[in-house]
């Protein structure tokens, strides 16, 4: 049984996270495959937006996987198969499995129908999008464990709530209900558990149906805007927007709304 899936659904990539006996957490294997799926999924023309879940009837994701991938961190256990030895020599798979400072450069959906903890809640938090069930916790642990959020969720939660409650996650390390968050920012869509891919899926479906160079460069300009001053960032949008003028996909749009038809977009 494979640790990772990848179905197309369309113009849409379902991903599917299956190790759902130790709650989808991210051991050597799933992070290699993970890495590498990214890589691809970013280099596929095909693809216009990506939907992350877990196997369905456990969590979204635990985080590292604390037999193995997190005593590797820690250098107290050597590696034991070809897949430990990948994450031993080259760090940056981690980085690369989570998204941390990586960019597979399309809109990627969280599809969190399960508990969202420590690596998996920095995984979530990654994503452009986020739907997430009712009644599931979600944290950030390692303080506890004497980690701090290696991942991304120092650095990021900050950005996606409000810092006081930031403080709380990191510092606590205690998960929240998800419907105790619903007023803070953090995902756009709290639904049950069983709407939760359906409605990612028509989410993605939705994005995937816009122009994709367009789509690629709101989403391009909007995540470089962050560290922005407002002068830089709307000279970024300038730039963006009047490269996308001459492109046969900004002729399409006006002309099939003109023409009352669904448009055809090419992506160039």
């Amino acid at each position: 049984m494979s640790v990772l899936e990848c179905e197309m659904r369309g113009q849409v990539a379902l991903v599917t996270l299956n190790r759902p006996e130790s709650r989808n957490s991210l051991n050597p294997e799933l992070i290699v495959e993970l890495a590498a799926l990214w890589d691809g999924l970013g280099e596929d023309d095909d693809i216009r937006a990506v939907v992350l879940t877990g196997a369905e009837g456990s969590t979204f994701c635990a985080g590292f996987d604390l037999g193995t991938t997190i005593p590797m961190i820690t250098g107290t256990r050597e590696p034991q198969n070809e897949f430990e030895q990948a994450v031993a020599a080259d760090s940056e798979l981690l980085h690369r499995a989570t998204l941390r400072g990586y960019d597979p450069g399309k809109p990627v959906i969280a599809a969190v129908n399960g508990h969202a903890i420590a690596g998996g809640m920095e995984l979530m938090l990654s994503c452009d999008l986020r739907v997430v069930a009712h009644g599931v916790k979600l944290g950030l642990s390692e303080v506890a464990l004497g980690l701090i959020p290696g991942m991304g969720g120092t650095a990021l939660l900050a950005r996606r709530i409000p810092s006081a409650l930031a403080m709380e996650l990191l510092l606590a390390a205690q998960p929240i209900a998800s419907d105790d968050l619903a007023q803070s920012g953090l995902f756009n869509r709290l639904v049950p558990s069983g709407d939760v891919l359906t409605t990612a899926l028509d989410l993605a479906e939705t994005i995937a149906s816009n122009a994709p160079l367009a789509v690629m460069a709101a989403r391009r300009v909007a995540k470089a805007s962050g560290d922005l001053d407002e002068a830089a960032a709307l000279a970024l949008e300038s730039e963006a927007g009047t490269a996308l003028v001459n492109t046969e996909d900004a002729v399409e749009g006006p002309l099939a709304f003109m023409e009352k038809r669904a448009p055809v977009f090419r992506g160039r």
